[in-house]
C-alpha cells in the first residue's frame, strides 16, 4: 500500500528543503542545504536520494538552491524552475553546471506531473527574486500548500492556499525582535518590506482569512535564527488563532518545521483508487 508523505526536512534562514513522496515519487521542494546533509535527512525517512524524481525551486537565493547543483549532479536529477529562475542561476553560476536534461522550466499556473500521481501548480509569491514561486502539491486525494519568503499575502497567495489538507507556511520573525534586534536598517527595511518575509502576526492573520475545517496540519516555516525564537512564533500564531476560535489540536494540528533536522512526517495511508 502506497503512502503521501509529507516532511520538511529543513527549514530557516539557513536553509529549506521540504520532502514529499508518493509510491515510488519523490520529490523535493528546494534544496537549501548541502548534498550530504539533503541525502541523510532522507535516509531517515528511509528515502534513498538515488531515487528522487524531482527538485523544485522556489527562487535562486542560496538557503533554498544550496544542495540542488549536487544533488542534480550525482544522481542525475532533474531541477525545476521558473525561466527568470534559470536565467539568474546561470548568470550567477549559483548551481554549477547542470546537465541540459535536467534543467526543467515550469510557468504560474502550469500543472507539472512527476511520476504516475503527483501534481505540482507553481503560483507567484512577493519576494525580492527573480520569479519566486509557491507550489500546490496535489496527491493521492490531497491538497499541500507550500508558501514561504514572501513580504505581503496577496489575493494570488490566498487563493492559492486555501483548501489545503498540509500547508507550510512562512512565520519568520517577530516584529519586535526585528526592529531591536542588531541588523542593519537596510536590511530591516528589506525584511519587513513588501517583498521580504511574512512576521508570526502575519502568519497567524493568513491562516485566520483562508482556514476551511479541511485544514489538518499547519507548519510553520522558515524562522529567523536571529529575529524569532520557536516557542515565539509558536504562540503568537496559536493566539491569534484562538482569538478567531480556530483552537490548534481541534480537528488540525500546528507545527513548527525544524531548522537542523525533520520536522513532523504527516502520512496518509492510501485511500483513493
Amino acid at each position: 500500500m502506497s503512502a503521501l508523505r509529507f516532511c520538511p526536512i529543513a527549514s530557516g534562514s539557513s536553509g529549506n528543503s521540504t520532502y514529499i513522496g508518493t509510491g515510488d515519487t519523490h520529490i523535493l521542494i528546494d534544496a537549501g542545504i548541502s548534498g550530504k546533509r539533503a541525502e541523510l535527512l532522507l535516509e531517515g525517512l528511509s528515502v534513498s536520494a538515488q531515487s528522487l524524481n524531482a527538485i523544485f525551486i522556489t527562487h535562486e537565493h542560496a538557503d533554498h538552491i544550496l544542495g540542488a547543483g549536487v544533488l542534480s549532479r550525482r544522481f542525475d536529477v532533474p531541477i525545476y524552475a521558473c525561466e527568470n529562475t534559470w536565467r539568474k542561476i546561470d548568470s550567477r553560476n549559483l548551481m554549477g553546471k547542470i546537465a541540459p536534461h535536467n534543467k526543467k522550466v515550469f510557468s504560474y499556473g502550469q500543472t507539472v506531473s512527476v511520476g504516475d500521481n503527483l501534481f505540482l501548480k507553481p503560483f507567484q509569491t512577493p519576494h525580492d527574486a527573480a520569479q519566486p514561486s509557491g507550489f500546490n502539491i496535489f496527491a493521492e486525494g490531497r491538497k499541500i500548500s507550500v508558501a514561504t519568503d514572501m513580504g505581503i499575502v496577496t489575493d494570488t497567495v490566498r487563493e492559492h492556499i486555501y483548501g489545503s489538507d498540509i500547508m507550510l507556511l512562512e512565520s519568520n520573525h517577530d516584529i519586535e525582535m526585528l526592529k531591536n534586534g542588531p541588523y542593519p536598517w537596510q536590511l530591516k527595511k528589506r525584511i519587513l518590506g513588501e517583498y521580504g518575509h511574512l512576521s508570526n502576526a502575519a502568519c497567524g492573520e493568513l491562516i485566520t482569512e483562508i482556514f476551511s475545517s479541511k485544514v489538518k496540519h499547519i507548519f510553520l516555516g522558515h524562522l529567523s535564527e536571529e529575529n524569532n525564537e520557536p516557542a515565539l512564533a509558536f504562540e503568537a500564531v496559536s493566539s491569534i488563532l484562538s482569538a478567531n476560535k480556530i483552537k490548534p489540536g481541534c480537528g488540525f494540528s500546528l507545527h513548527l518545521a525544524n531548522r537542523w533536522e525533520r520536522s513532523y512526517c504527516v502520512t496518509y495511508e492510501k485511500e483513493f483508487g
